[in-house]
């Protein structure tokens, strides 16, 4: 019998795992799959959590939450060696990298997919020392995710994000950058933010790197240079239909590794979650998780 870790955070998608739990454990235990549960108490938490998952040598993880607890647990797992495959239930508030693999949010599933070990291969990204999985960014704008409540988030769910949106777009300010990336030659200027993507779907907009993928070892680069509100919202605006990229506003490309400086201070944006601040160099470390999903 195989055994798993099942890593959940308890307010994630208004406390739904504290209701489905029982059931869980009953579908993956007739599985064949013996799990064991930890409910988060804090930031750091599910890192900690996932890093002994990996010494004890559990045959499955499982992380249940938002795409911060996703973050956290890849955090715990990431640089070892002999790493199990990865489960994700999505319960939290946009879930960007579970929509962007496909992932079910029926319960019974998912948890079916699991049981038949369906995985596949995804890159992870790397900044000083810390691990993403979906995007890591900086810029004000980017700011947002990290600082809505989580309480808040619970309560109203995506509303929470577009009322901090609409706060912060009456204070958006650009930044001085200095991007050194592989394969091209360096870009210096003011930018109003920048992602990393490593799939298509981005807070909640699944066309904002359409390109991208989780599989194919590289980091895709978006920048927005300077412009004004009303530039800014058109910008969004054709972000929504995936028109965005051509723009003179937009400065999209493809890399392995880059590197990313600010005469200010710049935070980091990790999967929704406060990641440090600039200086930084972004790699990617190519294929090495495997997550249960189907294939493409």
């Amino acid at each position: 019998m195989k055994r798993a870790r099942l890593i959940y955070n308890p307010t994630s998608g208004r406390e739904e795992m504290r209701r489905l739990l029982p059931d869980v454990l009953e579908r993956l235990d007739q599985g064949g799959i013996e799990t064991s549960c930890h409910a988060t108490t804090g930031e750091g938490d599910a890192t900690r959590e996932a890093a002994l998952a990996v010494e004890r040598g559990y045959d499955i993880i499982i992380a249940a939450g938002g795409d911060g607890t996703l973050n956290e647990v890849v955090n715990g797992m990431a640089g070892k060696s002999n790493l199990p495959p990865l489960g994700v239930f999505p319960l939290g508030t946009t879930n960007d990298f579970a929509r962007a693999m496909g992932i079910s949010r029926r319960w019974e599933d998912y948890c079916d997919l699991v049981i038949e070990n369906q995985t596949r291969p995804i890159d992870i990204g790397r900044v000083n020392g810390r691990h993403f999985i979906n995007i890591a960014g900086g810029g004000s704008l980017t700011e947002l995710t990290y600082e809505v409540p989580s309480r808040l988030k619970t309560m109203i769910g995506q509303l929470a994000y577009y009322m901090k949106g609409i706060e912060k777009m009456a204070s958006l300010s650009p930044t001085t950058l200095i991007i050194d990336a592989e394969g091209y030659e360096t870009m210096e200027g003011e930018f109003m933010l920048f992602l990393i993507a490593n799939s298509n779907s981005v807070g909640g907009f699944e066309k904002l790197a359409p390109g991208a993928r989780i599989d194919d070892g590289l980091l895709d680069v978006i920048a927005v240079k300077k412009c004004n509100l009303a530039e800014f919202i058109r910008l969004v605006t054709m972000a929504l239909r995936g028109d965005h990229l051509g723009d003179s506003h937009v400065i999209h490309f493809k890399t392995r590794r880059m590197e990313v400086t600010s005469p200010g201070r710049v935070l980091l944006n990790l999967d929704g979650e406060l990641g440090g601040e600039l200086p930084g160099v972004f790699e990617i470390l190519p294929q090495h998780l495997r997550i249960f999903a189907e294939g493409e």
